[in-house]
This record gives C-alpha cells, structure tokens and sequence, in this order.
C-alpha cells in the first residue's frame, strides 16, 4: 500500500480497537491463500465420502455401469456450469462504494469488491438491492439463507460415516450405534479445535489431505486398470469384464424417474465442493487472476479421477453384487473392491481406513469455510450474541510464536504491516454445535439411514436449492437492464457463451428441486423399504428450510416491535487497491478490515398530521 494508504488503515485500526464495536481484520499478504490451497479447498471438500460410498447407490438406481459413467460424467459437466456461475458472481459482487481520495478521478466510484460468505453474498445482491424499487423486507433475505446455513451448513452425515469407516478399519462389521456417533461428535470437535489454535497449521493439513486423495484415488484407478488388463491373476477374483461389455452395460431395470433423479442427487454432492474458495474469497491472493485458473482446473481434476475410478471400479466387481440390496456390503463399493482386488478382509479394512481418513479430511475444509459463513451471517445481527459470533480472535499458535519471536524484534516497518492471525474461534464453535445437533438428533437411526438422509438433506438444500435461486438470480439481473449488471461486472470475468452457463445450472437444479418428489420404483435403492424413511422426506423438509428463515424473521421483527426498538447494522469496510503485478497500486480493490456494529434504536412513529394541525401551520 502507499504511505497515505497505510497511515490511513493504521488510524483506521487504532480507531476501530478504542470503541465499543467488533474489527475484523483481513490476513496479511504473507497470510493470504495461494492458487495451490484454493485448488486443495475444492479438491478436499470434493474428494470425501461420496466417491466411495455413492457409486453403489447410484448403480442402483441406474440398473446399468454404462448409464451410471454417463451420469458421473454428465454431473461433472452440470457442476462446471455451477462453478462458473459461482466465480462470475464472486468476482462482482458484492460493490462498494469508493471514496474520492482513493479514487484516480478524484469522485467517489463503485467497484466490485470481493468478500467472504460465497450464496449469502450473491442472494442479498440479487434479491435484496438496497434500492427501493428492487427492495426488500429488512433482513429478509439474510434471515432465509442465514438460518438454512447455520442449521445445514455442515457436514454431519459424513461425520456419522467416519465414525462407521473408523470402526470397520478397527474390524467391527457391525458397530455399534453409540460408538459410531461418539466417534463422529469426537472428529467434528477436533476438526474445530484445530483451526480455532491455528489458522496456517490447519490450512496446511488441509492441502496435505488433498495431495493424499488425489493419489489415492490414482492408486485405485490405477490398480482397477491393471486387475482388466490381466495383472493381479493370482489373487482376488477375475476381472468384471462383463460391467464394460458394450452389448450389455446398457442394459438396465430401472425405468422410474425417481430412480435417476435421486442417483444423480448423489453424483451433485459429490461433486459439491467448488463453493468452498467463495466462502473464504476475501482471504485470498489476487482473487481474480487466481479463482477462474485453479477453481476451474481443481475441478477438471475431480470430474476426470471420479470417471475414472468409477470404470476402475466396473473392472474388478460384477454389477450383480452391488445391484443385490440384500447383500450387506452393497452400500460400500471402495472396501469390496479391494476386497475383491486382493481376495482377503485385510485389505478391505486398509480401505476402509482409507476412506475414513478422507472423510476426516472433507470435515476439516468444511469447517474450515463454513465457519467464516457463519461469522458473515453473525456481522448482519439476526442471531443472538451476534457481535460475539462475529468477532475474530488472535489464534493460541500466533500468540505463542509471537512471544518467541519477541525474543529477536523484527524491523519496526514490518511491525506496523503484519498483525498476528485471525481465526473465528465464537463462529467455529457455532458451526461444531450446529454439526453436532444434527448427529443427535438422527442418532436414533442406525448409521446407514443416518448417513443416507444427512447426505440427501444437504445435496437437497445446499447444493439444489441454493443453486437454483443463486443461477435463477443470476440470469434475472443478466436480462433486466435496470440492474445493470453488464456495468457492475464489467472488466471481471465472462464465461464463453454467456449465459449458457447460468441456464443449464438453473435446468439441472429445477429439475432435481421437483424430479425428487416422484415416487420411486418398490425395488429401487431410493424407496422406503430400503431407505428406512420416506421418499418424500427430503425433499419436503428441503423445501421448508426456506420458511424456517422466514419464521425467524418474523420473530426478529416481533422483538424490534415489543421493544419498539430498530436494529441498526454498521458494516464499514476499509477498502484500498492492492499491489498490482507490476508492483504499483493499481490492482484490485480489497477489503484490508471492516468495523461492525450493531445498535439498538428507539423506533418513533411519526404521527399523521390532521387537519386542525395544518391549520394551526
């Protein structure tokens, strides 16, 4: 930053800490995130449970290997669309308003200034412009994501698969419901535990994990490559040509549209994760040259390893045993497959050691990014204890090495530019109660039920739901030209073919929104008997999330009026232009903190005037 810049945000600092109000303030650059752990966020939150535990289910509900590759590589091509949709309006929303002094004009401008909060961000914009005409109730919109967040906003149901993959790699088949649930509350307190002692050390944990996944799921393709092409004779069973035979691979009973549909539910989820670098975009570097390269690669990377594996998979085990939903280990086709590959249960225990330890991974990104949501939804003050949640703490890890490193001052310049990390330690322990309720509150079910309607709700509302209105959105303001969009995203990124992109994301996901509803085939994989619930069940409580936010709105404003007392909500964000590639301050504008408070107002109708008032003047 230029000297003026920097006297400016150093008062701003010294300002902010001598009131009452909460600062957050943004990592410093040596802080920031690369391009390497935004590629390491999509792939760890996307390389989880759902590689290993869906293509069982989703061969069931297509009948056929071919039909299920196809759909795995159809999803792939539907999430792209939502990773586009997702970084066109990352990159512009939202705008903030630049004052005169910083500007090259010398006017106040408006400019696209990336923050953290990824939906909740673009749905404010998109349905709440503060302009009256495209208005809304206040704190409307934030109530309806906000709550559906903080509740969903987790991932429970892969906790509830830890604690079963960790017990079967212990070598119990059949563990028990209790134990299962302990393990899982015991991953998600340790998960938000480690971010909340230090924010580097867990992101380097987190790009650790992804590095492992992607190798381990090279190994599996690799492996199921060479069992086809005659390797591994001696051990295991044959190769399952027969799942690859292009006269029958095609060849399938399901015929119902529920089937499919939820099928491709499960494939959506899977490849749910690229939302996770726009949870966190203001704690990036350079967010527009580094979100369309490495989003966009990370998730070229996922689609070819999950087609991949999945025909690695069809190379090693007949169909039959997975189409068989009276076979115990059909829910499961990773550990069968090495099962099957080695022909002993040794190796079916070291895989499922594996994947648990892929789970662990999925869990420690999610609550890496979900948490700073939580803190975004916290600043805008509809939950109690809001300022609480919406403070930043000094991680333990950066006090500590500060004290040693006190020990050898550093140069006073770099004192003055570096503060220690931020971690939010009051939200992170908002997300653990969030995740650790929804266990509970399924923990009457046996695990595999558990699992299957976490994972369902979450695909349902998280990714479909909130998919459909952030894409529906997106192409509203694209073609109503009072808002202007071609202005506020200008000179920040297209997709080819615009708006292509917004109307398959917004297809796909109106699809599934309804296609859910359908009644599945007695057989299927997706109907009562084998699910243990309704078919109905998800996408019915999906649809009413919507409403728990607007009910919590409702009594929001119920309190301002008992108190006869407007919330008041100051968000005043310190912006300036960062260093550009040459090295002058000519980059892109960021977010360097924000001061946050919240006030209660007394709320004075104003009375009507009458006549004998008008005449009295």
């Amino acid at each position: 930053m230029a000297a003026f810049d920097q006297a400016h945000y150093n008062q701003a600092i010294t300002d902010f800490e001598e009131s009452h109000q909460r600062i957050d303030v943004s990592p410093t650059k040596k802080q920031l995130l690369g391009g390497f752990t935004v590629m390491c966020l999509v792939l760890n939150r996307t390389i989880g449970s759902g590689i290993f535990t869906a293509p069982s289910k989703i061969l069931g509900g297509t009948g056929s290997p071919a039909a299920a590759i196809l759909l795995w590589a159809f999803g792939g091509l539907v999430a792209m669309t939502g990773v586009l949709c997702w970084i066109e309006l990352g990159l512009s929303v939202p705008v903030q308003t630049i004052p005169g002094y910083l500007t090259v004009s010398g006017k106040e401008e408006e400019k696209s200034v990336p923050r953290s909060g990824g939906e909740k961000n673009f749905l404010e914009f998109i349905y709440g412009h503060k302009d009256p005409k495209f208005g809304h109730p206040k704190f409307l919109i934030t109530c309806v994501y906000g709550i559906l967040f903080i509740v969903l906003g987790n991932l429970s149901g892969n906790a509830v698969a830890f604690g079963t993959y960790v017990m079967v790699a212990a070598g119990h088949s059949d563990p028990a419901r209790g134990t299962v649930i302990g393990i899982a509350i015991g991953a998600l307190t340790l998960c938000a535990l480690l971010h909340i002692f230090s924010r580097r050390g867990g992101i380097l944990i987190n790009n650790i994990f992804a590095t492992a996944k992607v190798l381990i799921l090279m190994t599996i393709i690799i492996l199921g490559f060479v069992k086809a092409g005659g390797g591994l004779k001696s051990k295991g069973t044959p190769a399952a040509t027969e799942n690859l035979n292009p006269n029958t691979s095609f060849h399938t009973n399901r015929h119902d549209v529920s089937s499919y549909a939820n099928a491709f539910l499960y494939v959506f989820y899977t490849y749910s994760g690229f939302e996770q670098p726009f949870y966190v975009l203001s704690e990036v570097r350079n967010p527009r040259q580094v979100f369309p390269r490495y989003t966009i690669t990370a998730m070229l990377i996922a689609i070819t390893l999950f087609v991949l594996v999945n025909v690695s998979y069809y190379c090693v085990v007949p169909k039959e045993v997975y189409l068989n939903l009276q076979h115990p280990e059909s829910l499961d086709m990773a550990t069968v497959f090495f099962r099957d590959l080695f022909g002993n249960v040794g190796a079916q225990r070291a895989m499922a050691g594996l994947i648990a330890t892929s789970i662990f991974g999925n869990l420690l990104v999610m609550t890496f990014t979900a948490a700073r949501v939580k803190q975004e939804i916290a600043k805008e003050g509809i939950i109690p204890f809001a300022l609480f949640f919406a403070k930043g703490s000094t991680t333990p890890w950066a006090r500590l090495r500060a004290r040693w490193q006190n020990r050898n001052p550093r140069p006073a310049q770099e004192a003055v530019e570096s503060h220690l990390e931020q971690t939010p330690a009051a939200a992170l322990g908002l997300h653990l109660f969030t995740s650790v309720f929804l266990v509970a509150i399924t923990s009457m079910l046996n695990s595999g039920t558990a699992y299957s309607f976490l994972v369902s709700l979450y695909s349902y509302v998280i990714i479909v739901l909130l998919g459909f209105l952030v894409s529906g959105g997106l192409l509203y303001i694209k073609f109503d030209k009072r808002r202007e969009w071609k202005t506020i995203s200008e000179g920040n990124f297209h997709p080819w073919l615009d708006p292509l992109h917004a109307i398959i994301y917004f297809a796909g996901t109106a699809f599934f929104m309804f296609a859910t509803f359908a009644k599945p085939a007695a057989d299927s994989p997706f109907s009562t008997k084998y699910q243990q619930y309704a078919w109905y069940l998800t996408p019915a409580v999906g649809m009413s999330s919507l409403l728990w936010g607007v009910v919590w709105w409702c009594g929001l404003k119920g309190v301002m009026r008992y108190r006869r007392k407007d919330l008041v909500v100051k968000r005043v964000p310190y912006i300036v232009q960062d260093c550009g590639p040459d090295g002058t301050d000519n980059g892109e504008w960021v977010q360097r903190a924000e001061l946050v408070d919240h006030e209660w107002i007394a709320n004075v109708p104003s009375r009507s005037i009458s006549a004998e008032d008008y005449e009295l003047g």
